[in-house]
């Protein structure tokens, strides 16, 4: 279940995602009535960018009056989310071929800010820095970059490929349906979702199947899956493509292996019931497997 109340780090998170993404407001204010076409205001006003600039300076520091210590740590990671996405806004609407990256600004930083926002809802006591899944691992971040070079390279060598509208908007669908499945997974879980794999079963700790846990016995994982190799398709990016749905594939196997341990070890016959009825949602991984 939630948390009782919204945690205060919870409240600062949302204050500063909205100022954040209030930074795209100024230039679209200094786009309003000029002759110029508003995108190109938008993306090359030397005076949009420079209030853009003291915007975001004044917002930082705004954060570092109102909140101090962790708090301030959590505000200013959840003020550059809310940039980002304010930033991928106007160039996902745009009529330039830099439209779909526009789209994958947004779905990446309201990935990582909703995490961190429905972990606050659901279960308070887990939450951390690392909620907003940011710090992931080295190779998470070295994973975003590649799609970000392979996009711009494709972009200047192949300028035709990017981008083929047909396949973008699929890759936007799959962003949508994995990102909507994954918080669906957390909201149902409750205070049983933990972005750690826990090795003790907490008194609160209850086996959950109903809901989107009817459909696959790791709905998160599964929603994560598609998210990601989601982005790639969004980008076009054939090689990142390639490389992340392997690279998907083979963490969630380890992952879900390692974690029906422990979940066997919580539950027992409960869990491999359910286990026997429900599949794990991703191909080709069927879970723990159990000697008759």
């Amino acid at each position: 279940m939630a948390g009782s109340k919204f945690v205060p780090e919870g409240r600062a998170s949302v204050c500063s995602f909205v100022l954040g993404l209030c930074a795209v407001c100024i230039p679209l204010l200094s786009a309003a009535g000029s002759d110029a076409e508003w995108v190109q205001t938008l993306l090359g006003g030397i005076r949009s960018k420079a209030a853009v600039a003291v915007y975001v300076a004044s917002v930082n520091g705004l954060l570092l009056v109102f909140y101090k210590g962790p708090v301030y740590q959590v505000a200013v990671r959840a003020c550059f989310l809310g940039f980002a996405f304010g930033c991928g806004l106007p160039v996902s609407f745009s009529q330039t071929s830099w439209g779909p990256f526009g789209w994958y600004m947004c779905s990446l930083s309201f990935f990582h800010y909703s995490e961190y926002l429905v972990t606050a809802v659901i279960n308070p006591r887990s939450l951390s820095l690392d909620s907003f899944l940011l710090n992931h691992s080295l190779e998470y971040k070295v994973a975003a970059v590649s799609s970000w070079v392979e996009f711009t390279v494709e972009k200047l060598l192949f300028p035709e490929l990017k981008p083929l509208p047909w396949l973008s908007a699929l890759g936007l669908l799959m962003v949508l349906i994995g990102e909507c499945l994954r918080k669906s997974a957390m909201l149902t879980a409750g205070s049983n979702f933990n972005h750690i794999v826990q090795n003790e079963k907490a008194q609160s700790h209850v086996l959950v199947t109903a809901g989107v846990y009817s459909w696959f016995r790791h709905p998160s994982y599964v929603g994560w899956f598609y998210w990601s190799i989601g982005t790639q398709v969004l980008l076009c990016n054939p090689v990142c493509l390639l490389g992340y749905t392997l690279a998907s594939w083979r963490f969630f196997r380890e992952r879900i292996e390692e974690e029906e341990i422990t979940l066997i070890h919580f539950f027992g016959e409960d869990y491999l019931e359910y286990k026997r009825k429900v599949p794990t949602g991703l191909p080709f991984i069927t879970g723990i497997k159990m000697e008759p």
